[in-house]
């Protein structure tokens, strides 16, 4: 591929739209929620148990409520899950995770409705997925009930 001055006027707007995403207010409220997460040893630790927890859970779910100790690591995992989901900051970085999805899913689609209105661009977010009332099926050989 030969480099043009198209490319570097590409390349260069490219760096400029990295550079305005990691400046974002959902950037830094990612990164601020990150940092309080992981800053807290009592958090950290709780994931770490849950993550080997989740270790055994894969192995009882391969033979299921024959496994010996199915109902000990079941209820262990739920309770683990629950205990990760009810504190404060884990929810706030849950929550800064999302909204920063949704700002990259809306760049994505600016991006590829500026190319085409064809372009099909996968998002996280259901409100985002389409636009028109057809929900994006037209192009499977009539699937969808519009009448495109």
């Amino acid at each position: 591929m030969m480099m043009t001055s198209d490319w570097a006027i590409i390349l260069d707007e490219a760096d400029e739209l990295c550079e305005m995403i990691v400046s974002s207010e959902p950037a830094k409220m990612l990164q601020q929620a990150y940092d309080a997460v992981y800053s807290d040893g009592h958090i950290v630790e709780a994931i770490f148990a849950f993550n080997r927890m989740k270790e055994q859970y894969e192995d009882v779910q391969r033979f299921g409520k024959y496994h010996p100790d199915y109902h000990t690591i079941m209820k262990s995992i739920r309770q683990q899950k629950r205990a990760l989901d009810l504190n404060e900051k884990v929810s706030a970085l849950r929550i800064a995770e999302n909204d920063f999805q949704d700002l990259l899913d809306q760049i994505s689609l600016l991006i590829g409705k500026t190319v085409s209105e064809a372009v099909k661009v996968p998002v996280s977010n259901p409100f985002f997925a389409s636009s028109s009332s057809c929900g994006g099926g037209c192009g499977s050989g009539g699937s969808c009930s519009c009448s495109a």
